[in-house]
């Protein structure tokens, strides 16, 4: 249960906009439908639900899927103390009855099992069964299921369903133009925009390369983890190195042609 975060005090996080996903956002949840974000790891899907959900008034209540993750996890269970037995919601069924936001991100880590729990409320019935309480909670307009998933790191064993993935409006991230990736390190970092893009063209070239075998390329979280280094007073080169270069790969060669690049974009 340590990956579920309660809902604290709404303030709107910083969150530079590609397109029409907040109008789309919106305008899902006024029809009271559920929203899919697809997108590679460190693109702003967290931050976006985030900030729609402090631009709306809701509370949002965050699970960070792993593969332990189960139904009870969501729903609630029953525990003991104090020499008595007590049910205990789950944030999804936290989430139903405060008529707010229940973000499940990255869903395909959790067990498959698991998401059979939120068809109910992924269509338009938008209703929770508990059956060990014997409640039928029907969700209030204010509530809305956000899941986020990236389709790129997914295998056979780790796809949503048809069956589930058809239930939801779906919106794709991916990583930003280069532009709005300046735009972003500047808005949520306050750096220079020199140094912002430096860090850009950086991940841009390692976002390029076809001949060093990475599993993910280098995220705009990662830049905003260098640039936050660099404002503490850190050299340019060793936050990168740090931030990017040794968040990417443990292969010392590997890790030895990235920092090449990263030496070449700072004249080092």
């Amino acid at each position: 249960m340590n990956a579920i975060r309660e809902p604290a005090a709404i303030a709107t996080p910083y969150y530079e906009a590609a397109g029409d996903e907040v109008a789309l956002f919106e305008h899902a949840w006024k029809m009271r439908l559920p929203l899919l974000i697809k997108g590679p790891t460190g693109v702003g899907k967290t931050r976006f639900v985030a900030h729609m959900a402090a631009r709306l008034g809701l509370p949002l209540f965050t699970v960070a899927c792993h593969d332990d993750l189960t139904a009870a996890d969501l729903v609630g269970r029953h525990l003991i103390g104090d020499g008595e037995t007590r049910w205990c919601d789950g944030p999804l069924t936290r989430a139903v009855r405060a008529g707010g936001i229940c973000y499940l991100d990255e869903v395909v880590e959790a067990r498959r099992d698991t998401t059979v729990v939120i068809h109910p409320l992924a269509d338009d019935r938008r209703l929770l069964p508990i059956d060990r309480t014997g409640e039928l909670l029907e969700a209030p307009p204010g509530f809305m299921l956000v899941m986020s998933y990236n389709p790129g790191y997914q295998n056979f064993l780790k796809g949503l369903k048809p069956s589930t993935r058809q239930r939801f409006v779906s919106l794709r991230f991916d990583f930003p133009s280069a532009a709005r990736e300046e735009a972003i390190l500047c808005g949520e970092t306050g750096c220079e925009p020199m140094l912002a893009r430096r860090l850009v063209s950086i991940a841009g070239s390692l976002r390029r390369l076809r001949d060093v075998d990475l599993e993910e390329v280098a995220s705009t979280r990662l830049l905003v983890y260098a640039a936050r280094l660099v404002a503490s007073g850190m050299a340019p080169v060793a936050a990168c190195e740090s931030a990017i270069v040794e968040s990417l790969t443990d292969d010392p060669e590997v890790a030895a042609a990235l920092a090449e690049v990263v030496r070449a974009t700072f004249g080092q």
